[in-house]
């Protein structure tokens, strides 16, 4: 009796595991533009996922359109509250991505897009520094994210 129970549960997780047609919203799809080139400054780590998110957007048009997009980041970091010791108890990180999308050799959008979060401190410094990169992982590809739909509204007119 055990063995069919264990083998049905089994089954039953593949199929669910097999049958999930899960992706991710930006990715693999086709757009009616192509990034060719990205020039990056500021902070790598904030680069680096917003190219990785770039990167994706695949065309399979003939008429596509050209962008360059020009990317400046920085980030900060600064103490929100301290406890009555002067030790920090909670932290905010500050994302400022300055963008400009460029077609032949015209600029069509100069935006700037600023993302906030704040978090509380941890005795452990390996735990705080993971919670740090894990949110500015986030929010990295919420401005990837937000540049993606600037460049695909910026067709829409």
């Amino acid at each position: 009796m055990n063995k069919i129970l264990v083998k049905t549960i089994i089954l039953f997780l593949l199929f669910g595991i097999t049958s999930c047609s899960y992706k991710p919203i930006f990715l693999e799809k086709n757009y009616d533009f192509q990034v060719r080139e990205i020039s990056l400054t500021g902070d790598k780590d904030i680069n680096r996922t917003i190219q990785n998110k770039l990167k994706f957007i695949k065309n399979d048009q003939n008429n596509k359109k050209n962008y360059n997009i020009n990317i400046k980041s920085t980030k900060k970091r600064k103490i929100v509250s301290k406890d009555s010791k002067g030790d920090p108890v909670k932290f905010e990180i500050n994302i400022l991505v300055e963008y400009k999308i460029i077609s032949d050799n015209n600029t069509l959008l100069n935006n700037k897009i600023e993302k906030k979060n704040i978090y509380n401190n941890d005795s452990d410094p390996f735990k705080l520094e993971q919670t740090e990169n894990i949110i500015l992982q986030n929010l990295s590809e919420s401005i990837g994210d937000a540049i993606i739909s600037s460049i695909i509204n910026l067709d829409d007119n």
